[in-house]
């Protein structure tokens, strides 16, 4: 037998290998101490060499947890693109409609901020909640008044920078405001609605609120929140520059100028002019019964339908096509038609559609009050003839003035102040003036005419506005009043009485196609407006949406 040779002696219990061999390649140097791996090996969530991770305060692994090493001074750079960062430069001596709009069109990551807010100041700045809610309620008074889904974002957006939150988000739609707050980052974010159940046309009021919007944004003015819903306050009490019978008044005045712009005369203005207070009337009893404004389009219709009715039966040789169609130019919604139009040219097309849909619930009000009219009237025997339709009226001095007197009153029947009356009737004047030559002189298409004529609406409307520095409402939406489409749609209905269909559907195909020229016209004239003027950004051209191509 061969004996088991004797092992090594067992070493001291201090003297022992901890875990690795001394001839181990996996062995550290002798007084080296490894550091504790904060992540597994290779992970791409590990710290670099020397940061010391803050205590978590969301579970590890938390998809809401901050960034470790997030400071506002402290943070990493960030990436620059090789062709750098577009500033935007906004001057102050420009209008805070086009610094806002500017601001709303530029992408979030390169608005500029608010140089320094009241905390950075050490100040205490206006509570945000009452600042969001000050911003709903200016917002809420300009929707109403019928401004663009666009410019009340603007104004919102003014307010918020103003009083220093500059990380506003606003959003506007048909009846609901709503805007978002967020103080950084990693705060969360304060959320403010407002929902629009009133709508009301007063530009009086709606100069009012300009003219605080630009007393709040005015580096000279200081306005506190306090004072702010002070003068809202005064602004909502304030009564109408016009009592109510004025208003009615105005309605007749409007009908009758209306129809001697299409040819009547004397006895004519005063027949078209009591159908239309008649129906101004019947409308303010419904809806002192709280019936929908579906209702009172409708029965506002039928008086001036009837007026004309009864001059065919009573054969008095006058144009009953003219008594009927002036008084249906009162109640044809153009400024909702334009600001449906500017919503959807500009991006809004949730609101734009909405507006759209009441502009049409609207036309179907008008339609059905002068169709059951007219067709109890066939029934009767009257003999109906759109005699209007093709035999245009040349009386330039009598038109001239009628266009001047009819945007006059409208522009009282939308409770302007007396200072915007002048020049929404000169703007009316000359947008009727291009219109006749074009369409009735020159023998044009109508529709050609009618929108090169709300262009230079548009265009000098905004030119006003801009040098006043308030909407431009007064000064457009009573001047398209003589190009509002009240003839063909006359002649549509008259057309379906008489059931002649393809004609009727073909004139209120035209009367759409005149009504969207009116729309079209104005945007694309208050767009050059502000094309040939100075508006703030880093390029000479202001930023726009880009094309999609269909995706």
């Amino acid at each position: 037998m061969v004996a088991e040779p004797e092992g090594p002696e067992e070493a001291p219990e201090d003297r022992k290998p901890l875990s690795d061999e001394a001839t181990s390649e996996f062995a550290l140097p002798e007084g080296v101490v490894p550091e504790p791996p904060s992540e597994p090996e290779g992970s791409a969530f590990a710290l670099p060499e020397g940061l010391v991770p803050e205590p978590p305060q969301e579970p590890e692994g938390s998809a809401f947890a901050p960034p470790s090493t997030y400071s506002v001074k402290d943070s990493p750079p960030a990436f620059t693109p090789a062709y750098g960062v577009p500033l935007a430069r906004l001057p102050h001596n420009a209008p805070w409609q086009d610094r806002m709009r500017t601001m709303l069109r530029l992408p979030v990551g390169d608005r500029p901020v608010v140089a320094e807010t009241a905390a950075e100041k050490g100040e205490t700045g206006p509570s945000v909640p009452r600042v969001l809610d000050l911003t709903l309620r200016i917002g809420e008074l300009l929707l109403a008044g019928g401004e663009g889904a666009e410019d009340v974002e603007a104004a919102m957006f003014a307010i918020c920078r103003s009083y220093g939150l500059d990380r506003c988000e606003p959003t506007v739609t048909f009846t609901l405001l709503s805007i978002t707050y967020q103080p950084s980052l990693v705060d969360d974010p304060v959320t403010a609605n407002r929902t629009v159940r009133r709508r009301g046309t007063d530009y009086t009021r709606l100069a009012a609120v300009y003219q605080l919007l630009a007393d709040i944004d005015a580096p000279a003015h200081e306005v506190s929140t306090e004072e702010a819903y002070r003068r809202l306050a005064e602004i909502r009490r304030n009564r109408h520059p016009y009592p109510g019978w004025v208003l009615t008044a105005a309605a007749g005045v409007l009908a009758g100028s209306a129809s001697t712009l299409l040819g009547g005369g004397v006895w004519v203005f005063f027949v078209a002019a009591l159908g239309a207070v008649l129906g101004d009337r019947l409308a303010w009893l419904c809806a002192g019964r709280g019936l929908p404004e579906f209702y009172q389009f409708l029965v506002a219709a039928m008086p001036p339908a009837a007026m004309g009715v009864l001059l065919t039966l009573l054969h008095a040789g006058l144009r009953p096509s003219a008594v009927i169609t002036g008084g249906l130019f009162a109640l044809i919604p153009g400024r909702a038609l334009v600001a449906a139009v500017q919503d959807g040219l500009t991006g809004f097309y949730i609101t734009a559609s909405a507006r759209l849909l009441e502009v049409a619930y609207f036309f179907v009000a008008i339609v059905v009050g002068v169709l059951s009219v007219l067709y109890v009237a066939v029934q009767f025997g009257a003999q109906l003839n759109p005699e209007g339709a093709l035999s245009p009226v040349e009386r330039p001095v009598t038109q001239i003035a009628s266009a001047v007197v009819l945007c006059a009153t409208f522009a009282i029947l939308l409770q302007q102040s007396r200072a915007t009356v002048l020049f929404a009737m000169l703007n009316g004047g000359v947008a009727w003036v291009v219109f006749a030559a074009i369409a009735i002189t020159g023998e044009g298409s109508a529709v050609m005419a009618t929108a090169v004529a709300a262009g230079l609406v548009g265009l000098f409307g905004q030119l006003m506005a801009r040098y006043h520095h308030t909407s431009s409402l007064p000064y457009v939406t009573a001047a398209i009043g003589p190009l509002l489409p009240g003839s063909a749609t006359y002649f549509g209905v008259l057309s379906i009485a008489q059931n002649n269909l393809d004609q009727g559907f073909g004139y209120l195909a035209k009367a759409a196609a005149l009504a969207l020229a009116i729309a079209i016209g104005v945007n694309l004239g208050s767009e050059l407006a502000r094309l040939f003027m100075r508006a703030p950004g880093a390029v000479s051209a202001r930023s726009a949406a880009k094309r999609t191509r269909g995706f």
